[in-house]
């Protein structure tokens, strides 16, 4: 989500694809992700296709896929393993004003 407002990333995060603030480009590739991560046994050659159509080369395809299966093996693994949830979204918030950086921050991350 690199490059992307926080309207894009809050909208990302409810998988809400058909947000305005997300382009038809990236909603191509976002659906790709979405069948490879929920189903990927169903993913086919049209399925990339659409992908390429909307301007995605093959090793940004590549990328995205492979970010995604990452992601499913580490959650597996700490699925296996019993870990808690880190929270790491939190982390990436910036203080608040007037909140020094290593003060505590809240549940919401602020």
């Amino acid at each position: 989500m690199q490059g992307q407002n926080q309207e894009s990333v809050d909208a990302i995060r409810r998988a809400e694809l058909t947000h305005p603030s997300i382009s038809a480009a990236e909603r191509a590739l976002l659906e790709l992700v979405k069948l490879v991560t929920e189903h990927a046994y169903r993913c086919r050659a049209e399925d990339v296709d659409k992908a390429r159509q909307a301007g995605w080369s093959d090793p940004q395809i590549a990328e995205a896929i492979y970010i995604a299966a990452l992601f499913a093996f580490f959650n597996r693994v700490a699925d296996a393993f019993g870990l808690e949830d880190p929270h790491y979204e939190q982390m990436s918030q910036p203080p608040r004003p007037g909140q020094k950086a290593w003060e505590e921050r809240g549940e919401d991350g602020r």
